[in-house]
């Protein structure tokens, strides 16, 4: 009895030892707070898109219990609002010493604009049907001070603003819908030419294996900007 009694209290001692280390050592994850609670969300957004968001997954990937989230953020809903706005930043053009002309502001925000949801491919889906944060309205209220001091008469800022705001969304969904592999962009080569009889203008264009993304947002960009431009 005397040897079992011994080797119970060894037991307890080492357990005790462990208890008070593990206290001691640093916690491996840093606390739970909103911002790494957004930016883990931003995470799984882009890996598993807005269908893999949920706040199980979101606590696991934090190492947290779920529970725990609602401490920081109040549902799933002020997740996803808070890490479209975060992605949806604009930290302005560069400082080049020189002034920029309004066009040129205007085209670095949305082509910023565009980049970003690019790299975030959800965000341009999420972005019509959820609540506009302050990274949001400070992009919204940049454009139209530079509309309106580019000469944008006040009944036509609100047209001018929209088209710019459509225009910039649509050609992200396009471009993300539209990007084809190398296989696929081969097989439209070898169909196109038998379909010249039918679609000869299709043909003639090119329309179907143009990839030049970038060029043709920033040319259509452009013509839009040309329409809105003061006489």
């Amino acid at each position: 009895m005397a040897v079992k009694r011994s080797s119970a209290e060894s037991k307890r001692s080492r357990r005790t030892e462990a208890s008070i280390q593990s206290v001691q050592e640093p916690r491996s994850e840093p606390p739970l707070s909103p911002e790494r609670i957004v930016t883990t969300a931003i995470e799984l957004l882009d890996a598993e898109g807005l269908d893999g968001l949920k706040m199980r997954r979101l606590a696991d990937r934090l190492g947290s219990g779920a529970m725990s989230l609602y401490w920081h953020v109040g549902n799933k809903e002020q997740v996803l609002d808070l890490a479209l706005d975060q992605v949806l930043e604009y930290r302005g053009l560069p400082q080049s010493g020189e002034p920029q002309d309004w066009r040129a502001e205007i085209v670095h925000m949305l082509e910023d604009w565009r980049a970003s949801m690019l790299r975030h491919p959800w965000s341009a889906s999420l972005l019509p049907r959820r609540a506009l944060g302050p990274n949001i309205l400070a992009r919204l209220e940049l454009l139209s001070k530079t509309l309106s001091a580019a000469g944008v008469a006040d009944a036509d800022l609100n047209v001018a603003i929209w088209s710019l705001w459509n225009y910039v969304i649509g050609a992200t969904v396009t471009r993300a819908s539209f990007d084809l592999s190398d296989d696929e962009m081969a097989a439209a080569q070898v169909r196109l030419p038998g379909l010249g009889e039918l679609y000869p203008t299709i043909e003639r264009s090119r329309l179907l294996l143009d990839n030049d993304w970038d060029g043709v947002f920033r040319k259509g960009l452009d013509v839009l900007l040309d329409g809105l431009a003061p006489e």
